[in-house]
């Protein structure tokens, strides 16, 4: 009796050791396939679907941190922000097959909105308590809040378009909505120039200004390879395979969840969905700030903000004439827009000095919850 407690204290270890707390919602990957194949409600189905993708996403970015350690800075960096946003990517390609164009646009915001508001937010008040303020590099995070900027000046112009050319942005809550030729060529040609300027910027970042997003010393302490390179690729197959599954489950289970708990898709997609997506890499963040360590919690929360909206965002719209049934234009409706915008103006505002408190943190939150509620009630 004695020796199998440790031996289960042990176990626990190693899975903890693997990808952190997430891993102890594993169980719901089985509850949730086991539920939509007997035939359960959507909204079990729902939640048991959303809390599975978690611990995949958490492997998933356990893997690709184990081949990054191996394969050096350049590779390494690559590999990072190529696997940082696949749980994401995965979730909103299984929607958009599905035709649920709304709530990919909206999932695309809300990961925007909550990296900003809620991770940053969250991680410059975690990491604020105690402490009179935090630095960071500011010459870093002008960087990456540059190119989020660029990012929003290419997602807004469509939207302009629709705007004063066509009929007027779109609901809500709105269905696949078909804008017509010249929308649709207008957001082709902005997603190409979108994925130019994402692998610009990986040229900046990963080469001819590494030195400026070389983290301090302090933020590699927990960055050392201790998987072999075969175990790192089997996770990470095995993750996304994992994350395919519970995202064609979640995303089956949306129209009617939103519609027994009478929320709108806007909303899941917007909050649950991005909440979801992103939830092992919130916690990151957040650890990491509390450690002192905001240099990598501002890389996470701003620099994923600007993957997703120039790398994800353009990929999505492209992949809309391959899959789904009809194209996917790049144009947000009005809420979306204007919390992207303030999201990324209060990132610029509070990251500009390199330093932070536990009060603008719990500004930023307070920002979040106030889009939330505005999107929850739209």
């Amino acid at each position: 009796m004695n020796a199998q407690l440790p031996a289960n204290r042990s176990i626990l270890r190693r899975l903890l050791d693997s990808a952190g707390w997430p891993i102890l919602l594993v169980i719901f990957i089985p509850v949730a396939v086991i539920l939509q194949y007997a035939g359960g409600g959507s909204t079990a189905i729902f939640i048991t679907a959303a809390l599975g993708v978690i611990p995949t996403a958490a492997l998933m970015g356990r893997a690709t941190e184990e081949l990054a350690a191996r394969s050096g800075a350049g590779i390494g960096g690559l590999l990072n922000v190529t696997f940082g946003n696949a749980p994401e990517l995965i979730i909103a390609l299984v929607a958009l097959e599905a035709g649920l164009h709304e709530v990919v646009k909206a999932s695309i915001a809300g990961s925007i909105i909550g990296n900003i508001l809620l991770v940053l937010g969250a991680s410059m008040f975690v990491g604020g308590l105690g402490r009179d303020e935090q630095k960071f590099s500011s010459r870093a995070a002008g960087a990456q809040t540059t190119m989020l900027f660029l990012a929003l000046a290419a997602i807004v112009m469509p939207a302009v378009y629709q705007l004063v050319v066509g009929s007027g942005l779109p609901k809500p809550n709105a269905t696949i909505v078909d804008y017509g030729a010249s929308v649709e060529m207008l957001s082709i040609v902005v997603a190409v120039v979108m994925l130019f300027a994402y692998g610009a910027g990986l040229l900046f970042s990963l080469k001819t200004h590494r030195r400026v997003f070389n983290p301090e010393p302090a933020d590699l302490e927990a960055i050392s390879a201790s998987w072999s390179t075969r175990k790192s690729v089997i996770a990470l197959a095995i993750a996304g395979l994992l994350v395919a599954v519970m995202s064609e489950i979640l995303v089956g289970s949306i129209e009617e969840t939103a519609h027994k708990l009478d929320i709108s898709e806007f909303f899941i997609g917007a909050i649950i969905v991005a909440i979801v997506g992103n939830a092992a890499e919130h916690w990151v963040a957040v650890l990491a700030a509390r450690k002192n360590q905001m240099n990598l919690a501002v890389n996470i929360s701003i620099g994923s903000s600007a993957q997703i909206a120039l790398f994800v965002a353009p990929v999505l719209i492209l992949a809309s004439h391959l899959i789904g049934p009809h194209p996917m234009a790049l144009v947000f409706n009005g809420f979306e827009l204007a919390a992207l915008i303030l999201s990324a103006l209060l990132a610029s505002q509070v990251t500009r000095d390199g330093r932070s408190t536990w009060f603008e943190g719990l500004q930023l939150l307070a920002v979040y919850v106030m889009i939330g509620l505005s999107f929850l009630i739209a």
